[in-house]
């Protein structure tokens, strides 16, 4: 056995910590080998998986070790900083677990707020007691002595507290990209460095601008303050932008850290991350699953409403399919993993989501344009401020000059007007995610509030997707169970949905299939490949019109079928048309109101299907739908969306299948179900993880709202700098005698950023 000598210091396999083996210490044996730990919380967590802590397997990096920035999406470096271009403070491209809770720069801005703040509080009062009326120590405040005391109180604060705003602006100037920290750099760095001069060589300003004890008035309690306030600006800007990954971080919250690996020799607990496709994992009542897979044994109701919305637990054993964030009842069972890391559902989601919140909706071109030329506008009118007070104000004109212009340059930083945008998206987006609506970009986010048009096709959209074989009438010789046989052999290569109900049907009924070989799909007609030395084919209409072999007693009973609501597939044995099978798929339950609803709201519905008229016009009764196109094939669903658009119409297109991917991406926006292909959820620009058209109604509702929040932002971002640059400039003066002090201009300026954010925070609370 191998153990630890006396007064021989070991490593606590858990947490890392040295320990010195004794008596008091907590140890356990495991194959052949002592470990010591530094207390009972790492020995129990050891005790139970003990191979998880000697073996870990490697991590997968983390998708959120990116930064950016959030109003300009294509700035990207590995480590936590500032964009080039606004200055603003990057934040992870996605927010994962290794993500830290704490952000970096959260945490160095509130210190520097905290310090700067005790520092500027005496600060304020030794320079606002000289104007409380009769005060006996004016004299006293406003000597040199008490100016050096300013200086030495004002100094840690701009050059240490407000540090970062002059790397940014510094920066900003150095490679031609002005913005915010362009402003604030230059208005507390004047107004300190002037009040510097003052107190180091008031003897360099003519005689009308010292007082009566030949001090030079000062303004570092200006340059402190306007600092300070910036400061808290900055950390209320961060701390509210950390909420708007809240959505993200609940989603994170679904999947658990660890999971169950069944071994040979007992369950090991394994980090998530640990998990490989293969691997057979036991999940235990109340348990989420881990990833998404395979039930192999046991039996238990699953609650899967992250995914379906519906509030009843499904049914799972053995054959079924489990998603990985779902919560598991009263049952056990063991699961194979299929899905893991990325790949996962719930991973998919958040990728999502993030991608989303980071991408840019064209209203931003307006805002961005509008910043392009703002702070340089800004400079100019600052410095038209100062040359206009200095040379026709009233004295003292060099002071009123100077404090005007930082007055200007300090309110009308342009950080509302690019917050406006981002910061809705952001919001938004996550708020669609909670309610089951997944936008891929910030584009089709904007363009779903300007949809007239929506074209949805019949299977997995409108109908529940789950078709069931209910009717096989054989055509001349052949058997019901042959015709089934053949069938089901060649649809088992199939992905379609109808192929699937065949292959279920014959399964149910004890069926044996058989090989085949050269198989081939039709794109849009059917599947064929030779069975049994037999060449069939199997698939819609066009397969036995191509064959022209249609007689009119096959055509009636096609008929027939279709009029009670079935969707026909031909079988055809060397050429031969050899049998009918009739399948049904059921209406969503929630489809009638949903399609009510759409049309109540204005869209023009419109249901096209590679199915026969018959069936499809069916179903368009039910549900109420006027305009049906049936029997088109995939290409020409998304030639269908293109001649909408070229009548001027504004296009979604909603549908769940391989086949609808290319008008998916043809439209101006794809509306995916969830329940349905990869590659229809890739093309498409929404995602409806719940599966039904009551998705597109919170789509379009949460489209508005954040539209609406937009604008909103934008309209008081442009009415706040409209406003406060002329009167900062001094424009009520003459009238009414007013001057606006940066200190108030500063309280704005940071105001009107956090007010954004609020305002982008209420889509939160936004019921859909």
């Amino acid at each position: 056995m191998d153990t630890a000598a006396p007064n021989q210091v070991t490593t606590d396999p858990v947490c890392g910590m040295h320990v010195d083996p004794s008596p008091a210490k907590s140890s356990f044996e495991f194959e052949g080998k002592t470990y010591w730990f530094c207390g009972k919380g790492c020995f129990e967590r050891f005790r139970v998986a003990p191979r998880s802590f000697l073996a870990p397997e490697p991590v997968a990096p983390v998708s959120g070790a990116t930064y950016i920035c959030p109003m300009h999406p294509q700035v990207e470096q590995d480590t936590p900083g500032f964009c080039p271009i606004c200055g603003m403070a990057l934040e992870p491209r996605i927010v994962s677990r290794d993500t830290p809770a704490a952000n970096p720069e959260l945490v160095d801005m509130r210190r520097r707020f905290a310090w700067s703040a005790v520092l500027t509080l005496p600060l304020v009062v030794l320079a606002m007691l000289p104007h409380l009326p009769g005060a006996p120590w004016a004299h006293t405040l406003t000597s040199r002595p008490f100016q050096w005391l300013q200086l030495a109180l004002a100094t840690p604060v701009v050059l240490w507290g407000g540090w970062p705003f002059f790397v940014r602006g510094w920066y900003s100037l150095v490679h031609a990209k002005l913005n915010m920290f362009t402003l604030i750099a230059l208005g507390t760095g004047t107004a300190w460095v002037y009040s510097l001069v003052a107190t180091l060589a008031p003897g360099l300003f003519p005689m009308s601008y010292r007082s009566g004890h030949g001090g030079v008035p000062v303004y570092f309690e200006a340059a402190a303050m306007i600092t300070v306030l910036v400061l808290l600006g900055q950390v209320l800007e961060l701390r509210a932008r950390h909420r708007t990954g809240d959505a993200i971080r609940a989603l994170l919250q679904l999947a658990p850290p660890t999971a169950l690996r069944v071994e040979p020799h007992g369950d090991d607990e394994i980090a998530l991350d640990a998990v490989h496709p293969g691997d057979r994992l036991r999940v235990q009542p109340g348990a989420r699953v881990p990833v998404d897979g395979l039930v192999v044994e046991g039996k238990s109701d699953v609650d899967e409403a992250m995914v379906t919305g519906e509030p009843l637990p499904v049914v799972k054993q053995p054959g079924d399919r489990v998603v990985g964030g779902t919560v598991n009842g009263t049952g056990s069972f063991v699961m194979q993993a299929e899905r893991v890391g990325a790949d996962t559902l719930l991973a998919r989601i958040v990728h999502l989501v993030g991608e989303a919140q980071r991408s840019r909706a064209p209203i931003q071109r307006l805002a961005d344009t509008v910043s392009a030329i703002f702070v340089p506008t800004v400079v100019a009118v600052a410095l038209f401020t100062f040359v206009v007070w200095f040379f026709v104000g009233p004295e003292p004109r060099f002071t009123h000059a100077l404090v005007n212009a930082v007055a200007v340059l300090i309110i009308a930083c342009p950080c509302a007007l690019g917050l406006a945008t981002p910061m809705s998206i952001m919001v938004g987006t996550g708020r669609g995610a909670q309610a089951g609506v997944l936008i891929r970009d910030a584009e089709a986010l904007e363009t779903l509030e300007k949809v007239d048009t929506l074209v949805v096709d019949k299977t997995g959209t409108l109908t529940e997707g789950k078709p069931r074989l209910l009717a096989v009438q054989p055509l001349g010789a052949h058997a019901d169970g042959d015709i089934l046989r053949l069938a089901a052999s060649l649809e088992r290569l199939s992905e379609h949905p109808l192929g699937r109900a065949i292959v279920t049907a014959a399964r149910d009924r004890g069926v044996a299939l058989a090989d085949v070989q050269d198989f081939r799909s039709l794109t849009g007609t059917g599947v064929e490949g030779t069975v049994g030395g037999a060449h069939v084919a199997v698939g819609s209409e066009r397969l036995f019109g191509a064959l022209d072999r249609l007689a009119p007693d096959v055509q009636a009973r096609v008929e027939d079928l279709q009029r009670d609501g079935h969707t026909v597939v031909f079988v055809a044995v060397d050429g031969t048309p050899a049998g009918l099978l009739g399948i049904a798929d059921a209406i969503k339950e929630s489809t009638p109101d949903a399609v009510h609803d759409l049309q109540r709201a204005g869209l023009r519905v419109v249901m096209v299907t590679g199915d026969g008229r018959t069936t499809a016009e069916a179903v368009a009764r039910r549900l109420g739908i006027d305009e049906v196109h049936a029997h088109v094939l995939p290409e020409d669903k998304s030639l269908f969306v293109k001649r909408l658009q070229e009548q001027g119409r504004r296009v979604a297109m909603a549908g769940d299948g391989v086949n609808d991917a290319p008008a998916l991406a043809q439209a101006e926006v794809g509306i995916a179900m969830g329940t349905g292909a990869d590659v229809a959820l890739e093309s498409a620009g929404v995602t409806l993880l719940h599966g039904d058209l009551r998705g597109i109604l919170r789509a379009r509702q949460l489209s508005h709202a954040t539209m609406r929040n937009i604008r909103q932002n934008l309209f008081f971002a442009f009415v706040y700098n409209s406003l406060g640059v002329p009167l900062a400039a001094g424009v009520l003066y003459p009238v009414f005698g007013l001057l606006l002090s940066p200190i108030f201009a500063s309280a704005a300026m940071s105001v009107s950023s956090v007010s954004v954010i609020a305002n982008a925070l209420r889509l939160r609370r936004l019921r859909l």
